[in-house]
């Protein structure tokens, strides 16, 4: 285990064709869940950390805010390092500040978080 101590990345949640697709079919079964409940970590960073797929880490957000969620790495060359992607859904609203800036929507984009592993796979 090499994350002993939170690192700060910059979150960007987003829409996948996976959550489209997994929407149309339900959202409580088991693709669209999937999807919002998976973070990619850029391969770069997870080969960095030693982080495997399924492991499980903690989101610090800017206000506080915490999560836990299982990764996997993004597809090569799709996130940079330093980034880290998850469809919006439950856990990317729960990271979202209060703020809306006056547009009516909370910002969702460039999120830095503290990231931290909980446990292995």
């Amino acid at each position: 285990m090499k994350v002993k101590m939170a690192e700060t990345f910059i979150l960007i949640p987003g829409r996948t064709s996976d959550q489209g697709c997994g929407i149309s079919e339900g959202k409580f079964l088991e693709k669209y869940q999937r999807e919002i409940n998976t973070l990619q970590v850029a391969p770069g960073d997870m080969q960095r950390l030693g982080l495997a797929t399924g492991d499980r880490v903690r989101l610090t957000g800017e206000e506080g805010q915490i999560v836990e969620v299982c990764i996997a790495p993004a597809k090569k060359d799709e996130l940079p390092v330093g980034m880290l992607f998850i469809a919006y859904g439950d856990i990317s609203s729960r990271l979202m500040g209060g703020d809306t800036h006056g547009s009516g929507m909370p910002t969702s984009k460039g999120m830095d978080v503290q990231m931290e592993l909980v446990s292995k796979a």
